[in-house]
């Protein structure tokens, strides 16, 4: 702490709290007490200027605070699937489910794709292009009630969520009360599925059938590359237990506000002031000097 023209300097001595301190330099500094084994002086000015180059190189490697933006996508394209009709395709009906296998309706598992451009260009714009980094992911999902037949019975449960190398699927224009063959179906789907998708996480659902929820995913390789790419990304819903049966709003449901969103966000990636952390280093080391002097 700087006090004007003198500051307070605090350094350990080894020998008993009533050693006098003696230096040929002593006329360079005052003693001001001992206690507890600890030595307090005062210091000159030449030392308090020092003080404050230190001061101002540590204001400049932390002046510079790092922050976050989100930015909000909907999906291009997305659909359900379900066992029970499973040459089906449901890429233009209102909603998309998740549910377990052996539910009286049967198993629905539900894609969703999005556009990453808009987002990555939005980032390079705010942090310089590709000085940015994804800080995290969520699904922002709206739950429905399951008025159709098609549909089990809302159940909670665990909702498991993952990424998808291949992004060729596509949506179709199948509803529950016209299906159509043409698109994603239940038996279509594990063409579209491998090894390398990766686990986004898992979340849980509560049994609603209405309300608005964001649900964190995991931020797996997958993902983060293809926001730095600005490329298109797919993520998949299914159960993650033995009773889940989950609904949700698609992106043709009627009400904007009501439809799925993927809210990414990022942050700066900091540029490595190795200058000043060079030039901190060495007045560290002409601080640490100072101390010795009064032993």
């Amino acid at each position: 702490m700087l006090f004007g023209h003198t500051a307070l300097f605090d350094t350990k001595v080894s020998s008993p709290i009533d050693t006098k301190v003696s230096s040929p330099k002593i006329d360079r500094y005052k003693q001001n007490n001992i206690t507890s084994g600890w030595l307090t002086v005062e210091y000159t000015q030449e030392f308090s200027m020092l003080a404050r180059i230190v001061f101002i190189f540590t204001g400049l490697l932390v002046a510079t605070p790092s922050f976050a933006v989100t930015f909000n996508v909907g999906p291009i394209e997305d659909a359900l699937v379900t066992s029970a009709n499973p040459a089906n395709n449901y890429g233009g009906a209102g909603a998309l489910g998740a549910a377990a296998v052996g539910l009286p309706k049967g198993e629905f598992q539900s894609l969703l794709k999005f556009d990453l451009a808009a987002a990555k260009a939005s980032f390079d714009a705010t942090f310089g292009s590709g000085n940015w980094a994804l800080d995290g992911v969520t699904l922002q999902l709206t739950s429905t009630n399951p008025g159709n037949p098609l549909f089990n019975s809302a159940a909670a449960g665990q909702v498991l969520a993952s990424w998808m190398q291949n992004d060729t699927w596509v949506e179709g224009n199948g509803t529950p009360a016209l299906s159509s063959t043409e698109g994603i179906t239940f038996d279509s789907l594990p063409s579209f599925l491998s090894g390398a998708d990766e686990s986004l996480g898992s979340f849980a659902f509560s049994g609603a059938t209405s309300g608005t929820n964001t649900y964190s995913l995991s931020l797996s390789v997958g993902l983060k590359s293809d926001a730095l790419a600005g490329s298109l990304t797919s993520v998949r819903l299914s159960a993650g237990d033995s009773g889940v049966a989950a609904l949700f709003n698609s992106r043709n449901f009627g009400t904007p506000a009501g439809r799925p969103v993927l809210i990414l966000s990022a942050s700066e990636v900091p540029e490595p002031a190795s200058g000043l952390l060079c030039g901190f280093g060495m007045l560290l080391l002409v601080v640490r000097s100072f101390p010795s002097r009064l032993r």
